[in-house]
């Protein structure tokens, strides 16, 4: 928790020099929290394993999702831009860290999709690169749902957009030695302070492997659900391989 409040204090004190000098662009403080992910998953015994390389400029980066652990994993390879549903804004502890570090929050409902996609243009229009969880939901982490195509509105639907790329993310938790092959999982109904001291607790190391496959030109793509697609079975081959 120590490095977590030193690294958001110091984060929002250079945002306040760093919002009149570059507005809705964050081109310093990100960096706080790529570093400060690091540190967390080294106190945590996770290693991230990296292949592939993260885009570089504005795009989306689309993975899948099986643990809270997925925020600070993505975090510590890149600058980000997390997209999240408007619920998270208000979880005690987590809400906070999450509009701290530049969440942006929506809502899932049909009669938000334009604003949904505005939003989602002033964003990339600033140079972030935002990071979804398409499947809608955690998972056990041996398996990937389906891709919800919603969220690709906004990539498809921009006709500015030619030269937009949409990178696949694949997530695979390795647990210590002995541990439960879901050791690292957070999904359904579970608890979130248990599983914390579950994974604060634990005995020996673990791994995460994070893989950047190549970037999915939008332009490529007739619609959303083409793209959505693309990127499900782009994630989804990666965690087929390692089982």
């Amino acid at each position: 928790m120590t490095i977590l409040t030193l690294g958001l204090t110091l984060l929002l004190l250079l945002r306040l020099i760093e919002r009149p000098l570059c507005g809705p662009r964050r081109p310093v403080t990100p960096w706080i929290t790529v570093a400060v992910c690091r540190i967390v998953l080294l106190m945590l015994g996770l290693r991230s394993v990296v292949s592939g390389s993260p885009q570089t400029g504005p795009g989306a980066l689309v993975a899948n999702h099986s643990s809270w652990l997925d925020i600070f994993v993505l975090n510590a390879a890149t600058p980000m831009c997390f997209v999240a549903k408007a619920e998270v804004a208000g979880w005690p502890g987590i809400g906070w860290l999450a509009r701290a570090t530049g969440t942006l929050f929506i809502r899932r409902d049909r009669a938000d999709v334009q604003d949904q996609i505005a939003r989602f243009r002033d964003m990339l229009a600033a140079g972030h690169r935002l990071a979804l969880f398409p499947e809608g939901t955690s998972t056990d982490g041996r398996q990937v749902l389906p891709f919800r195509p919603a969220l690709f509105a906004a990539f498809v639907s921009d006709a500015g957009a030619g030269n937009m790329q949409v990178q696949p993310v694949s997530l695979q938790y390795l647990p210590p030695a002995g541990a439960d092959p879901r050791h690292y999982a957070w999904w359904g109904d579970m608890a979130f302070l248990p599983h914390l001291l579950a994974v604060l607790g634990q005995r020996g190391a673990g791994r995460v492997r994070v893989h950047f496959h190549a970037p999915l030109p939008v332009s490529l793509y007739s619609d959303r659900k083409a793209l959505a697609l693309a990127a499900e079975r782009a994630v989804r081959s990666a965690q087929n391989g390692a089982q």
